[in-house]
């Protein structure tokens, strides 16, 4: 697999709608994986195609749960409501207050073409919601509320797990 370069606010392609995808093939597979990798390799939970600098309806995320890798989601149905701060790999070191529906039932394709019905709360409904917006030409800094800017911490800055004493 590939890294790609991750777009970044100001890149006129992060603005616009993102096209569906067709058929699901050895190419949008291909390019499902990149985006995982480069997701990844940049510490994200979450990345839409345009973000690197395809315009098709694909996202992956992953919540910590394990990855899901997503063509043509559509939220069918969403409830309650959660503020939550927020931040993007395509907006660097900027992170603000984002308020957006704590549940969602979306419809998509995974990897293989099978069509899947995903009921997520929390984390997992945040992040989907927050790709889905990139599909739509949206980014959080759109919506968000008490945005600032600081810098990412470095994996020495995070703080410690405590251990259990026993």
């Amino acid at each position: 697999m590939a890294l790609r370069t991750v777009r970044t606010d100001g890149d006129p392609v992060l603005r616009k709608k993102a096209k569906k995808v067709e058929k699901i093939d050895g190419a949008i597979v291909s390019l499902l994986k990149d985006m995982a990798d480069t997701m990844y390799a940049n510490d994200g939970i979450g990345l839409a195609a345009n973000q690197v600098g395809i315009l098709k309806r694909l996202i992956v995320v992953d919540d910590g749960d394990g990855l899901l890798m997503l063509a043509n989601p559509v939220i069918l149905s969403c409830e309650g409501s959660c503020c939550r701060e927020e931040g993007c790999l395509s907006v660097p070191e900027t992170y603000g207050e984002v308020e957006r529906p704590e549940k969602i039932v979306v419809r998509a394709f995974n990897e293989k073409g099978s069509r899947l019905e995903i009921e997520a709360d929390d984390m997992l409904a945040r992040i989907i919601q927050h790709e889905i917006d990139h599909l739509d030409g949206k980014l959080f800094i759109d919506t968000a509320k008490n945005t600032e800017k600081r810098p990412k911490k470095s994996p020495e800055e995070k703080p410690e797990t405590q251990k259990e004493e026993s």
